[in-house]
């Protein structure tokens, strides 16, 4: 059976200015972060619909039956202000359905959503990311920091599994390949939390892997990226990449 995922995010642009002596001249560039992803899904029971930020802004639905054409969403790499601020509010002072509430009815109504960490997940880089105390929050088995949450570890890390016996880590023995960076955030204390891994004890111990419920949905965070730059070439390219990101949809979906 066919399942419909939302990722949500995942794209940037940006803005160049080159200098030659007394010239100059701008450039500009697009950037999709989930290629990875979009391979690894590709033929799968996972049908993926890939909305990059800058659509999110006015195209993510406000309405439950928006959602509801979804199996699961993936939040990737996308600031709260993204859905909060439409131009219907930032440009003309309009009122519009709250989208992080929306998320939040839809999960604990039967929805599953999935955090990935990146510089806008969670709190993210200088804390502009503001998932802190939003609905959407409200249904993470984790909760975020009040301040810029990224964990750089440029020497490189792998991870910890805590639970090898768990279905999401089916398929997932030996050690793993390179992780570079997580954001870091703070396990809830709840029966239906399940700690799969974290960063190694010498790299602080957190949390990479977690899953939970929120009133009838399922919850996950994955607090490294989704591809490069927190995730190595070699991660992005292991066997066990796609079999992770597909393990983890058919425990969110199960």
């Amino acid at each position: 059976m066919t399942k419909k995922v939302l990722l949500v995010g995942e794209s940037w642009v940006s803005s160049a200015t080159h200098y030659k002596g007394f010239d100059q001249f701008g450039s500009v560039t697009f950037h999709l972060g989930a290629e990875p992803l979009v391979k690894a899904l590709a033929g799968s029971e996972f049908d993926l619909t890939y909305m990059p930020a800058h659509e999110a802004v006015e195209k993510f639905p406000y309405e439950m039956a928006g959602l509801d054409a979804y199996d699961v969403i993936i939040l990737s790499d996308i600031g709260a202000n993204s859905l909060l601020l439409p131009p219907e509010v930032w440009l003309h002072s309009r009122t519009v359905p709250n989208r992080l509430k929306l998320i939040k009815a839809w999960v604990e109504k039967g929805g599953a959503l999935l955090m990935v960490g990146g510089y806008f997940s969670f709190q993210g880089i200088d804390g502009k990311a503001r998932w802190r105390r939003t609905a959407v929050e409200d249904v993470l088995p984790v909760t975020c920091l009040p301040y810029d949450d990224r964990v750089e570890i440029p020497e490189g890390t792998t991870a910890k599994i805590l639970m090898a016996d768990h279905p999401v880590m089916a398929g997932l023995s030996g050690e793993w390949p390179v992780l570079l960076g997580v954001n870091e955030v703070e396990v809830r204390e709840h029966a239906d939390v399940e700690v799969i891994a974290t960063l190694p004890d010498d790299q602080g111990g957190h949390p990479l892997l977690v899953l939970g419920r929120y009133g009838k949905g399922n919850t996950a965070v994955w607090t490294s990226d989704i591809g490069p730059h927190w995730l190595s070439p070699a991660f992005c390219e292991w066997d066990g990449y796609g079999k992770l990101w597909k393990n983890i949809l058919a425990w969110l979906t199960r």
